[in-house]
């Protein structure tokens, strides 16, 4: 049975100042969620609003607390439900998937397992790409990162933010794309995001570049709420285009799906639904033929990311593994371009929250 259900947040400066196409950002914040059981305790997050704190322990707390800690997809349910008026879309279904995370690191700790065993593994190793290569970085702070994850971690695949200032400063996208390129060498996969930030026919024009720089991702050229336009583009160019990212719930996977608008999905378990509606998705993404790419928060899907066997990568972004290195014991290791969750054998996610080390964050 779960005794108790806590949330606390913690905000966290960047190393530097950060942008991408249409954001501009100093600090991230990570909203812890602990659901107890007897002396077990599992850990659940997600990144957004600390407000978001509020809403577990107002609205979702009083739903789980009772129930029992083996019946993790009834108490999805119970929480889906029950937010229906107050709008599950956003920082409700960050909530709600932070709690789904949480009993699912409960179970497994209860019953002494690492998650992917108790999830049943697909794969020993989870591919990542390095992931950052923001806008506001110069050409030595991007040349710098690049070479780290390439020729000191070994990592094979690479992602950059473009689409500056919405998309109005597409001369510097297009040089920051190609020294990208000779940071990297020839045989490491580069891979562009541009969160949203260009028109339609602006993203069909920076196609040939892309292609010139053998780009081999390009990330919602455009809004991952335009469906017709993600489609138009998959179709233009030679380059994957990819979103999911900004799924609050199933239907939309389905919706975008249905419209041909990627070649492979993105979806984020801090944001979908949890745990639980990651795997709906992957499955939804497999019976269409696809792959799907775990978004951000890498230690939360290590290890469900190795239980689906249409995995294509998990992203290793800067940002979140800096912030769960600086606040968890136990984290993995991305050196080679992989991680391989379960391998140590702790139980749950493996993780530990550092509470001390955190309490100067909390807010």
């Amino acid at each position: 049975m779960v005794d108790t259900v806590e949330a606390a947040a913690y905000t966290v400066p960047t190393d530097a100042p950060e942008s991408d196409g249409t954001l501009t950002w100093q600090s991230t914040t990570l909203v812890l969620v602990r659901v107890r059981s007897g002396t077990a305790t599992g850990l659940g997050w997600t990144y957004g609003a600390a407000a978001t704190a509020q809403v577990v322990e107002q609205q979702l707390a009083g739903l789980v607390t009772g129930r029992s800690a083996w019946d993790v997809p009834a108490a999805n349910e119970a929480m889906s439900r029950a937010v229906r008026n107050a709008g599950r879309p956003g920082l409700i279904a960050g909530a709600l998937s932070a709690v789904d995370i949480a009993l699912w690191d409960l179970k497994a700790r209860l019953l002494g397992l690492p998650l992917v065993r108790l999830l049943g593994a697909c794969r020993s190793d989870v591919p990542v790409y390095g992931s950052g290569g923001f806008t506001s970085y110069d050409d030595v702070q991007q040349d710098r990162q690049l070479r780290t994850w390439v020729e000191e971690q070994g990592i094979p695949r690479v992602k950059i933010k473009i689409g500056e200032s919405w998309g109005q400063a597409e001369s510097r996208d297009r040089d920051r794309i190609a020294r990208a390129r000779q940071s990297i060498g020839a045989r490491t996969e580069l891979y562009v995001d541009a969160n949203g930030a260009y028109s339609r026919k602006q993203a069909v024009r920076l196609a040939g570049h892309l292609a010139e720089q053998n780009v081999t991702w390009f990330e919602e050229p455009v809004s991952s709420d335009d469906l017709t336009g993600l489609a138009q583009i998959r179709a233009a160019v030679t380059t994957d285009v990819a979103a999911g990212e900004y799924g609050y719930s199933l239907p939309y996977f389905r919706q975008l799906l249905d419209a041909d608008a990627v070649d492979c999905a993105q979806a984020d378990a801090t944001r979908c639904g949890g745990i639980t509606v990651w795997l709906r998705v992957a499955a939804l993404v497999e019976a269409a033929g696809l792959e799907i790419s775990g978004h951000c928060a890498p230690h939360v899907h290590a290890h469900v990311a190795a239980a689906v066997p249409n995995l294509r990568h998990l992203e290793w972004f800067h940002d979140h593994v800096r912030i769960e290195q600086l606040l968890f014991d136990g984290v993995l290791d991305a050196a080679g371009g992989a991680i391989s969750p379960g391998a140590v054998g702790s139980p749950g996610l493996g993780l530990t929250f550092r509470t001390e080390a955190a309490e100067g964050y909390r807010v």
